[in-house]
């Protein structure tokens, strides 16, 4: 049961909460289990093959945990093997981070979480029930307190450098989709309320066409250590995608963070060479997952995929770097950091 934690007139924020860097310490990664057809057609068992590849992967760091509907975690089981710990629940889609709860923590060792209103990237799917239950469920499971924050998001929106500073941008936060009518100071507000911090640095994210985030920071821009934050590139002016970059580029300049530090920009460019499986084909190397002692990033199969490897091992010398094909995962619009959500030790 949930630790008795006095939720009632009081933010994350106000509380002492604040949600940790994803290279602090973690107790275990969350997951959820693609499993429906009509979302992965014809790839769902090869999606399915990828998702117990990443999982395996991570257990080698640390514990992790696969959220799967009662039918399909037998199967699921059998392909994650042994090391995965299973958690039947009924869900709708399989991207954790989005859908699951932001964890936090207290100087006094104390956790809770923060769960936004969850309706499937701003109307994206018809059903998504299970989903907006999701949070709640998890952090049952976890016997931890939810704060529930007042705007419609999702996890991958945010990004943080657990030193009150927080990553994200307007084409998702503020998208009408969502959050119709709210204003940037409201936003920022809230974020920092809910997530226990004191600035919020925006990018203007993307619109691009296919894109069913409306421009997920995950897919851009990532926090590596504190006043150090990874940004996407292109490097060819005729790439569809080179405006979009440059524009996330010029709005860090000058930036500070949340401790009055300017912020050091390193880029690494996106996976280009990729040949694209569908419109929504995710080509993000920043979208990995930092483990304990270790990074999972995605891989193309393509002369990027060293390019980029290079520049995270350069980044985080200190952990064990692995790459996993994630051709099946990305023509669902998303990558590694999409399906997973740490929780800190």
């Amino acid at each position: 049961m949930p630790s008795s934690i006095d939720l009632s007139k009081k933010t994350p924020l106000e509380a002492g909460f604040r949600m940790p860097a994803e290279w602090e310490p973690h107790s275990r990664c969350w997951m959820a289990w693609p499993y429906r057809q009509e979302l992965w057609a014809k790839s769902l068992s090869e999606t399915q093959k990828g998702y117990a590849e990443v999982a395996k992967a991570i257990a080698e760091f640390e514990p992790v945990t696969m959220i799967a509907p009662p039918e399909a975690s037998a199967g699921a089981a059998k392909l994650c093997g042994p090391g995965i710990e299973m958690f039947p629940l009924e869900i709708d889609d399989s991207w954790a981070r989005d859908s699951g709860p932001l964890f936090l923590t207290r100087e006094d060792g104390k956790q809770a979480a923060t769960a936004w209103h969850f309706n499937a990237w701003g109307g994206k799917l018809d059903r998504y029930e299970w989903d907006a239950r999701i949070a709640s469920s998890v952090c049952e499971r976890a016997g931890i307190p939810k704060y529930q924050s007042s705007l419609y998001l999702e996890g991958g929106a945010v990004h943080v450098d657990g030193e009150g500073t927080i990553l994200t941008t307007e084409s998702c936060v503020l998208n009408r989709n969502r959050n119709p009518d709210l204003t940037r100071k409201q936003a920022e507000r809230e974020l920092c309320r809910a997530l226990g911090a004191s600035k919020v640095i925006w990018l203007p994210g993307s619109l691009e066409e296919g894109d069913v985030t409306d421009g997920h920071i995950d897919g851009l821009a990532c926090f590596v250590q504190p006043g150090v934050i990874l940004l996407e590139t292109a490097l060819d002016p005729e790439d569809p995608r080179y405006k979009i970059l440059q524009e996330n580029r010029r709005a860090l300049d000058g930036v500070t963070d949340a401790k009055g530090r300017p912020v050091e920009i390193v880029t690494i460019e996106e996976a280009y060479e990729a040949e694209a499986g569908s419109a929504t084909f995710c080509r993000s190397y920043i979208n990995f997952y930092v483990a304990n002692g270790g990074v999972v990033m995605p891989g193309y199969g393509v002369a990027g995929d060293a390019r980029a490897r290079a520049v995270v091992e350069k980044l985080y010398s200190d952990r064990k770097v692995v790459q996993v094909d994630i051709d099946r995962i990305a023509i669902g619009g998303g990558g590694i950091h999409c399906i997973t959500q740490q929780q800190p030790a």
